[in-house]
């Protein structure tokens, strides 16, 4: 592999801001930037210059083009649609497993899961969005929790939204088979309950079970785009997405989320993240990233 170099050379639009086998110039960082930002809300500024190369370069060249000066006239043309999407998939984080940050999925079974069970039990409905699923380890640990409480909660009208701005990660998503050392966060009891060894192109796997899957609709979102969702949710996990955001877009996708929320329910974000702009007089920080909707709806919506 060609080592990067992010060291600069020359100034303006032909300053070199990471090099190896093609030179990434500010102009083409700047490029993608907007682009990026346009697309998901995404903002990369120069720190990030050796990671756009080391994301975009191969990419680059299975494409058959010559560097990324060429790449960046093909993706802002109508005729590099697909391929500015692909882009999107290669530049956005997707590190997650299972129970990540544990404390939500405690707060959440001893908190907020024993109402939601009593509502659906006596005919009502329980609603959670996963609001950045990537390959399903968050949603499927969601709905892990709520089987350990209720075993027969797809009987119910219980159900968990994923969602996810890449259409490759979500594909994963759906298929639910992981690694084995994916599953080194799960309990050993509920993975012997709820997965099975499977053999994937030769490859071992652990497939999860078709029971979890009933609980879970995935789907494609881009959060900058418009939510084709109604609500209302009584939990919405969003974590370690907005950190890749500006304020301004931090800001607004925390009331856009208010929107969406009864008064009481919860929003779990990231470790590193905080609820700002004017939505945060609408929460409060009940815990460790956890916030509970104090807002005003009028009374529960259909």
């Amino acid at each position: 592999m060609t080592p990067v170099s992010t060291t600069h050379s020359r100034h303006g639009d032909d300053e070199i801001m990471a090099s190896g086998e093609y030179p990434l110039t500010r102009r083409d960082l700047n490029e993608i930037a907007a682009m990026i930002y346009a697309d998901a809300g995404i903002a990369l500024n120069d720190s990030k210059a050796s990671l756009v190369y080391s994301r975009l370069s191969k990419h680059i060249r299975n494409l058959g083009l010559r560097g990324f000066r060429e790449y960046c006239t093909l993706v802002s043309s109508p005729e590099g649609a697909d391929v500015r999407r692909e882009m999107l998939s290669h530049l956005t984080t997707n590190f997650t497993r299972f129970f990540r940050e544990n404390h939500h999925f405690d707060h959440l079974r001893t908190e907020v899961l024993p109402g939601l069970i009593n509502r659906v039990k006596s005919g009502g409905r329980a609603r959670i969005w996963s609001a950045a699923c990537s390959d399903g380890q968050e949603p499927y640990s969601i709905a892990l929790t709520v089987l350990s409480l209720l075993p027969n909660a797809a009987d119910y009208d219980f159900r968990i939204l994923a969602t996810d701005i890449d259409p490759k990660i979500l594909a994963q998503a759906k298929a639910g088979a992981y690694d084995e050392t994916a599953l080194e966060t799960v309990n050993p009891a509920m993975r012997k309950q709820w997965f099975r060894e499977v053999d994937i192109n030769g490859r071992r796997k652990f497939q999860i079970d078709d029971k979890v899957k009933r609980l879970i609709t995935f789907n494609e979102l881009n959060l900058m785009a418009q939510w084709p969702l109604k609500g209302p949710f009584d939990v919405i996990f969003c974590r370690n997405v907005v950190i890749y955001f500006d304020e301004p877009t931090q800001m607004k996708i925390w009331s856009r989320f208010a929107g969406l929320l009864d008064e009481g329910a919860m929003l779990y974000i990231g470790h590193s993240e905080r609820v700002s702009g004017d939505a945060k007089a609408l929460f409060d920080n009940t815990g460790i990233t956890t916030y509970k909707y104090i807002g005003k709806h009028g009374g529960r919506r259909a």
